[in-house]
């Protein structure tokens, strides 16, 4: 790293969304509508691979730190965890839920340990059906939260938005260094070879969990591994000052892209995990009513003139119509 940059770190303000890879969406949505209960708020297509599908699942308003989003890549191969990689998402769920939730992901059929302990909080994990490492996490519910009333999950166990994410590295400096003097996050604990950072009053997605291993070789992208991790950093004048900072880190990040409901830049951290800078709106109400979202095959204007020929080879799926509590 070139120099230290304190400005950038300010302007993070959690987690925006996190984005995974998967190979069927029909699985796909019978898990995160149908089990987890959380609402499809955007069907849309891959903007840098038009022909496969993006979908979003979040709270009722597809609101920013609520998104877990999908790339469908039908023949996909498998991944393997490793260093440079995210390899866990956590979701945050209210307390006491956690005996509910185990219930209902073993009914599902999915295999679930008993909760354990993380930093004092009581966490669940399995994987999804492509292999994607899940925790939820019973944690103080986050402000922004908006219950969707559709949901199979009663509202008192509702998934309430992005709790955080952990990630492997072969060294523990240079990311280090990147979280904490260019990004803005506070080294909070160590706990089980895990090292805790978060951002310091961010609101969902704020915490990051850290573990290196010269065990295991670099990871591979593929079926269940996590893409990417969007960082919340406001407006557009806000990313442009967080793109300089990390650019004057040593860190090379893309142009500003429009994804149209928000904007992105992209950058490799230090030790190899794709991040993402994205503004926190204008959102997914821009083109949709709330009540509708994730309902139809949505698509940014510049893919409008293309929508036939998207719609001749997007797979058909169907949401799980939701069972009544």
């Amino acid at each position: 790293m070139e120099q230290k940059v304190n400005s950038a770190g300010k302007l993070v303000r959690g987690i925006h969304h996190v984005s995974v890879m998967a190979s069927d969406a029909q699985e796909n949505a019978n898990f995160y509508a149908g089990v987890l209960g959380m609402r499809m708020v955007k069907r849309t297509v891959n903007q840098d691979d038009p022909q496969t599908y993006h979908l979003f699942y979040a709270d009722a308003a597809g609101t920013a730190g609520s998104d877990l989003t999908f790339f469908i890549w039908p023949h996909i191969g498998s991944a393997r965890s490793g260093a440079g990689q995210s390899v866990e998402v956590g979701l945050a769920v209210p307390q006491g839920s956690l005996d509910s939730w185990k219930k209902r992901i073993e009914q599902a059929g999915t295999e679930v340990g008993a909760p354990t302990l993380r930093f004092g909080e009581r966490v669940l994990t399995f994987k999804d059906p492509h292999g994607l490492a899940i925790a939820l996490v019973e944690t103080t519910p986050q402000p922004i939260y908006l219950p969707w009333n559709e949901s199979p999950v009663p509202e008192a166990e509702q998934i309430r938005g992005l709790y955080g994410v952990r990630l492997l590295e072969s060294r523990f400096s240079g990311t280090t260094e990147f979280l904490t003097e260019v990004m803005g996050f506070e080294e909070v604990g160590s706990e089980d070879e895990w090292t805790r950072f978060a951002v310091a009053g961010g609101g969902s997605g704020r915490v990051l969990d850290m573990k290196v291993t010269t065990s295991q070789p670099d990871g591979r992208l593929g079926r269940g591994s996590i893409h990417h991790v969007a960082w919340n950093v406001g407006d557009d004048e806000e990313q442009h000052t967080f793109r300089a900072a990390i650019e004057s880190s040593g860190v090379s990040p893309t142009p500003v892209i429009d994804r149209f409901w928000f904007k992105s830049v992209y950058f490799h951290e230090p030790g190899g995990a794709l991040f993402e800078a994205a503004t926190d709106g204008p959102g997914f109400l821009i083109d949709e009513a709330e009540e509708s979202l994730g309902t139809r095959l949505i698509l940014p204007p510049r893919f409008e003139q293309y929508r036939e020929q998207i719609e001749n080879v997007l797979p058909p799926f169907e949401l799980p119509t939701p069972a009544r509590r």
